[in-house]
């Protein structure tokens, strides 16, 4: 059997988190390449409970990107709500799959890259986008929601103030760069910020299934396992479209 080993790679069961069925947020996590053994590994022993069945005839490089990016991207997704106008800042990884989904359900999307990023932005476009700026532009209409995948505080305040009364912003990066002060007028008239902590396992079955009927299309760039100090600066500099991927 093929399977996907995520970050999530155990749980307690017993914290208060994980009775309450919110494993991702659980006392005593253990994580695949951080506290577990595994990522950047030519091998990795998992715990059978927590990794995915996936399609025999599928592409390794086109569905790594999948268990990472397009967990956390599943889950901000469902946080930010049933909102039709979603705006998406960072169009990295994780957007470029998420962008896919939302349209998929039908979603309007406005894409937001670094200023001048016009190669990001066309990106966004040819995976159908319905707008992309950069992320200083006003979109052309309120947003229902957005979700910041890139990992800069700055972009809160901007993002409160494209969505509409009752809109809510979802932060979905591990880490953040401080949140800068911004007039309490952004936030006023019910407007939401809130964080995504990791995962559940019935995120990565649900995304799973959502993923095949979406036909979703992941765009990589592959680096040797000896590379991947490479491929973060590329990511980190913006030099990488879509998803980078180790191979071993």
């Amino acid at each position: 059997m093929r399977v996907g080993v995520p970050w999530l790679g155990y749980t307690c069961g017993r914290c208060r988190y994980c009775v309450e069925n919110r494993e991702n947020l659980c006392d005593r996590p253990l994580f695949t390449g951080y506290t577990r053994d595994g990522g950047y590994a030519t091998h990795v022993v998992a715990d059978a409970r927590y990794v995915f069945p996936l399609a025999d005839n599928g592409n390794d490089v086109a569905t790594a990107p999948l268990l990472c990016a397009g967990l956390i991207g599943w889950r901000s997704l469902r946080l930010a709500g049933d909102g039709r106008r979603i705006g998406v800042y960072g169009f990295g990884a994780a957007a470029h799959i998420i962008a896919q989904v939302a349209r998929w359900q039908r979603r309007e999307v406005f894409a937001f890259t670094r200023p001048g990023d016009v190669a990001g932005q066309a990106f966004a476009r040819k995976l159908g986008a319905d707008w992309a700026g950069g992320s200083h532009d006003t979109p052309p209409v309120e947003l229902d929601c957005a979700i910041i995948f890139a990992p800069v505080g700055a972009l809160i305040p901007l993002a409160l103030k494209a969505v509409r009364k009752g809109g809510r912003v979802v932060c979905a990066g591990i880490h953040m760069s401080d949140v800068p002060a911004f007039p309490y007028r952004l936030l006023w008239e019910e407007r939401q910020v809130l964080s995504v902590a990791n995962l559940t396992r019935d995120d990565g079955i649900e995304f799973f299934d959502i993923a095949s009927q979406a036909g979703i299309v992941t765009e990589t760039a592959t680096y040797p396992l000896a590379s991947a100090n490479d491929a973060l600066s590329d990511l980190r500099t913006g030099r990488l479209q879509g998803a980078a991927v180790l191979v071993p």
